[in-house]
Parts: C-alpha cells; structure tokens; sequence
C-alpha cells in the first residue's frame, strides 16, 4: 500500500501532501470532480461526506459537510479558480467553523506511466492559520481520505465482466 506523506516545514505557511496511487491520471482526477464519487472519499471515515454543491469550473463554488454518527455536522466550501484540468485544480478552502481562515490548494495529477503523483499544495494566510490545521488532527482525515480514494480509483480501474 502506498504511503501518504505529509510535509510542513517550519516557518513555511503550507502543507504538501503526496501520494502515488496504482492508477492512471484520468481515474484520479474523476474521482477529484465527479460529486458521488468525492462523497465515497472525502474526509475520515467517521464522517459522512454530502456534497451540496459542486460547481466544478472557474468561478464555481463548493461546499461539503461532513456528518457525524449523533447528526452533528461541520461544513466547508470555497470557490474554484481557472479551469480544473488533469493538470491541475486549484480552490480555496475554508472551514465554517472558523470563518476567514482560507487556504488556497492546489492539487496536481502527474502521470507516471499508469501510475499517478498526488500532490495537494494548502497554502495558509499564516503560520498560525497552518498549525491550527495540523493541530486539528488533519493527518488523521487525510490519512483515511487517501486510503479511501485508492479504494474508490482501484473500483474504477478494475476491468467489468
């Protein structure tokens, strides 16, 4: 199983997120931009994910919830910046519970022979605003998102018959 890296350097305002995934690049990006299937992977596997809204173009804004077991929910959204491609989607990303924290992230396909690099690039408003995100217990979510998202792009890739 491929391994998530996730890197923070000190005094830098970003968190850089890798992983190679067995499979090609254009199950991955689907997987980024078709609504049912980000709501298969988005976010740790406590939660529920609801898309409720997903305008996937530049300009386009977004929002998700995640649900919990009790009903209580959490909500995130951000707008779309320049065409999402399979090279690229950038958005902003900002956490209802703490309004007018918002990051930009870049999140990038490389194709690696039937393979495909990860690499999401979070860049915050502050050193603060980065801490306060890794302190959160991010790694857990991203760790079970990753794992949830090769699932779903191994689904895809399997041959039907």
């Amino acid at each position: 199983m491929a391994k998530t890296q996730i890197e923070a350097q000190p005094g830098v305002p970003q968190i850089v997120i890798t992983r190679e995934f067995d499979a090609p690049r254009d199950l991955l990006f689907r997987a980024f931009t078709d609504p049912e299937l980000v709501a298969q992977w988005l976010g740790p596997r406590q939660y529920e994910t609801i898309i409720d809204r997903y305008e996937l173009r530049d300009g386009g804004r977004w929002r998700f919830l995640h649900r919990g077991a009790d009903g209580a929910e959490e909500g995130f959204h951000g707008v779309f910046h320049g065409e999402p491609s399979p090279a690229g989607i950038v958005r902003t990303f900002e956490w209802e519970g703490l309004p007018g924290h918002v990051l930009m992230e870049t999140a990038t396909f490389e194709d690696r022979g039937g393979k495909t690099l990860l690499r999401t690039n979070s860049v915050f408003q502050s050193l603060a605003d980065r801490d306060g995100m890794i302190e959160s217990g991010m790694e857990h979510g991203v760790d079970d998102s990753m794992e949830r998202l090769e699932a779903v792009v191994a689904r895809l890739a399997a041959p039907v018959g």
